[in-house]
């Protein structure tokens, strides 16, 4: 009996479109990617419904529960609390950690490195797939938000500047997420890790009481923490008031983050 051996078909990645090299080659690794992050996203429609439901949970919580107690100084409380709500829903419904880790343990993230595209191709495409489902959990939460008396009273153009301010700090956070889902590399302990780096942020800051209520040795921490510092700036560019000084802030806690998690997270998924 003759046995005939024959090889495997080679796996080859789809080429990208001719003529496009260097930074274009790069751009086209990222929508590829990008476009795959989002379509699992829209197969797990599951995912998007329980990431709207526990933001409009806290709303709700807040907004009845608490706020008649919650003195805000010069506004109602719901136009007090919305911009506190925008911020940690997109940073407690970030699952950039969670969906690295989940890549890594099945395998997907070893795939990708066997693909000639850039290393930071993955992970740009990672972060703009979050940023995408966060759009949509921030239109569900301005709708939920006007309905139980929050407005925009500044103008559409500084109302459109707050959302945009929204989500540069989801973009931003995505990037501390894929570092802490590089280290952990598993799915469960990157979930409990997500949680633990945004909770003395969000609570410890002004999104949902003002600092002065807090005691002092927490008011220093809580006045300049950059949850405090963009809410501030959120909500001065929703109700009115002074802005810049709070723009500037964001500005400057937006490049460090970037600066110091952009790097270490694609060096840590060169190393994985």
């Amino acid at each position: 009996m003759t046995v005939t051996l024959t090889h495997a078909p080679t796996l080859t990645p789809p080429a990208a479109p001719p003529g496009v090299t260097g930074l274009r080659q790069g751009l086209h690794d990222v929508w590829v990617i990008t476009r795959r992050n989002i379509k699992r996203i829209v197969r797990t429609p599951q995912l998007l419904a329980f990431a709207s439901i526990q933001p409009v949970i806290f709303v709700i919580l807040f907004r009845y529960v608490f706020g008649g107690a919650i003195h805000a100084p010069g506004m109602s409380y719901a136009d007090y609390l919305m911009p506190g709500i925008f911020i940690e829903s997109m940073l407690f419904g970030t699952t950039t950690a969670v969906a690295l880790a989940t890549d890594l343990r099945n395998g997907i993230v070893d795939r990708f490195r066997s693909l000639p595209i850039s290393r930071a191709a993955v992970l740009f495409a990672r972060t703009l797939a979050d940023l995408t489902r966060n759009v949509v959990v921030l239109a569900i939460l301005v709708a939920v938000g006007t309905a139980t008396g929050f407005g925009f009273h500044n103008g559409a153009g500084p109302a459109i500047a707050a959302l945009v301010l929204v989500l540069a700090i989801s973009f931003v956070y995505c990037w501390v997420l894929a570092t802490v889902g590089l280290v952990v590399k598993d799915p469960e302990t990157a979930q409990v890790m997500s949680t633990l780096t945004i909770i003395p942020f969000i609570f410890g800051s002004s999104a949902f009481v003002p600092v002065t209520t807090m005691p002092g040795w927490l008011q220093a921490f809580a006045a300049n923490q950059p949850v405090s510092v963009v809410v501030n700036a959120v909500r001065a560019l929703t109700q009115g008031g002074p802005v810049y000084h709070w723009l500037w802030l964001s500005a400057a806690w937006f490049g460090a983050l970037l600066i110091v998690f952009v790097p270490l997270a694609v060096s840590r998924y060169r190393r994985v």
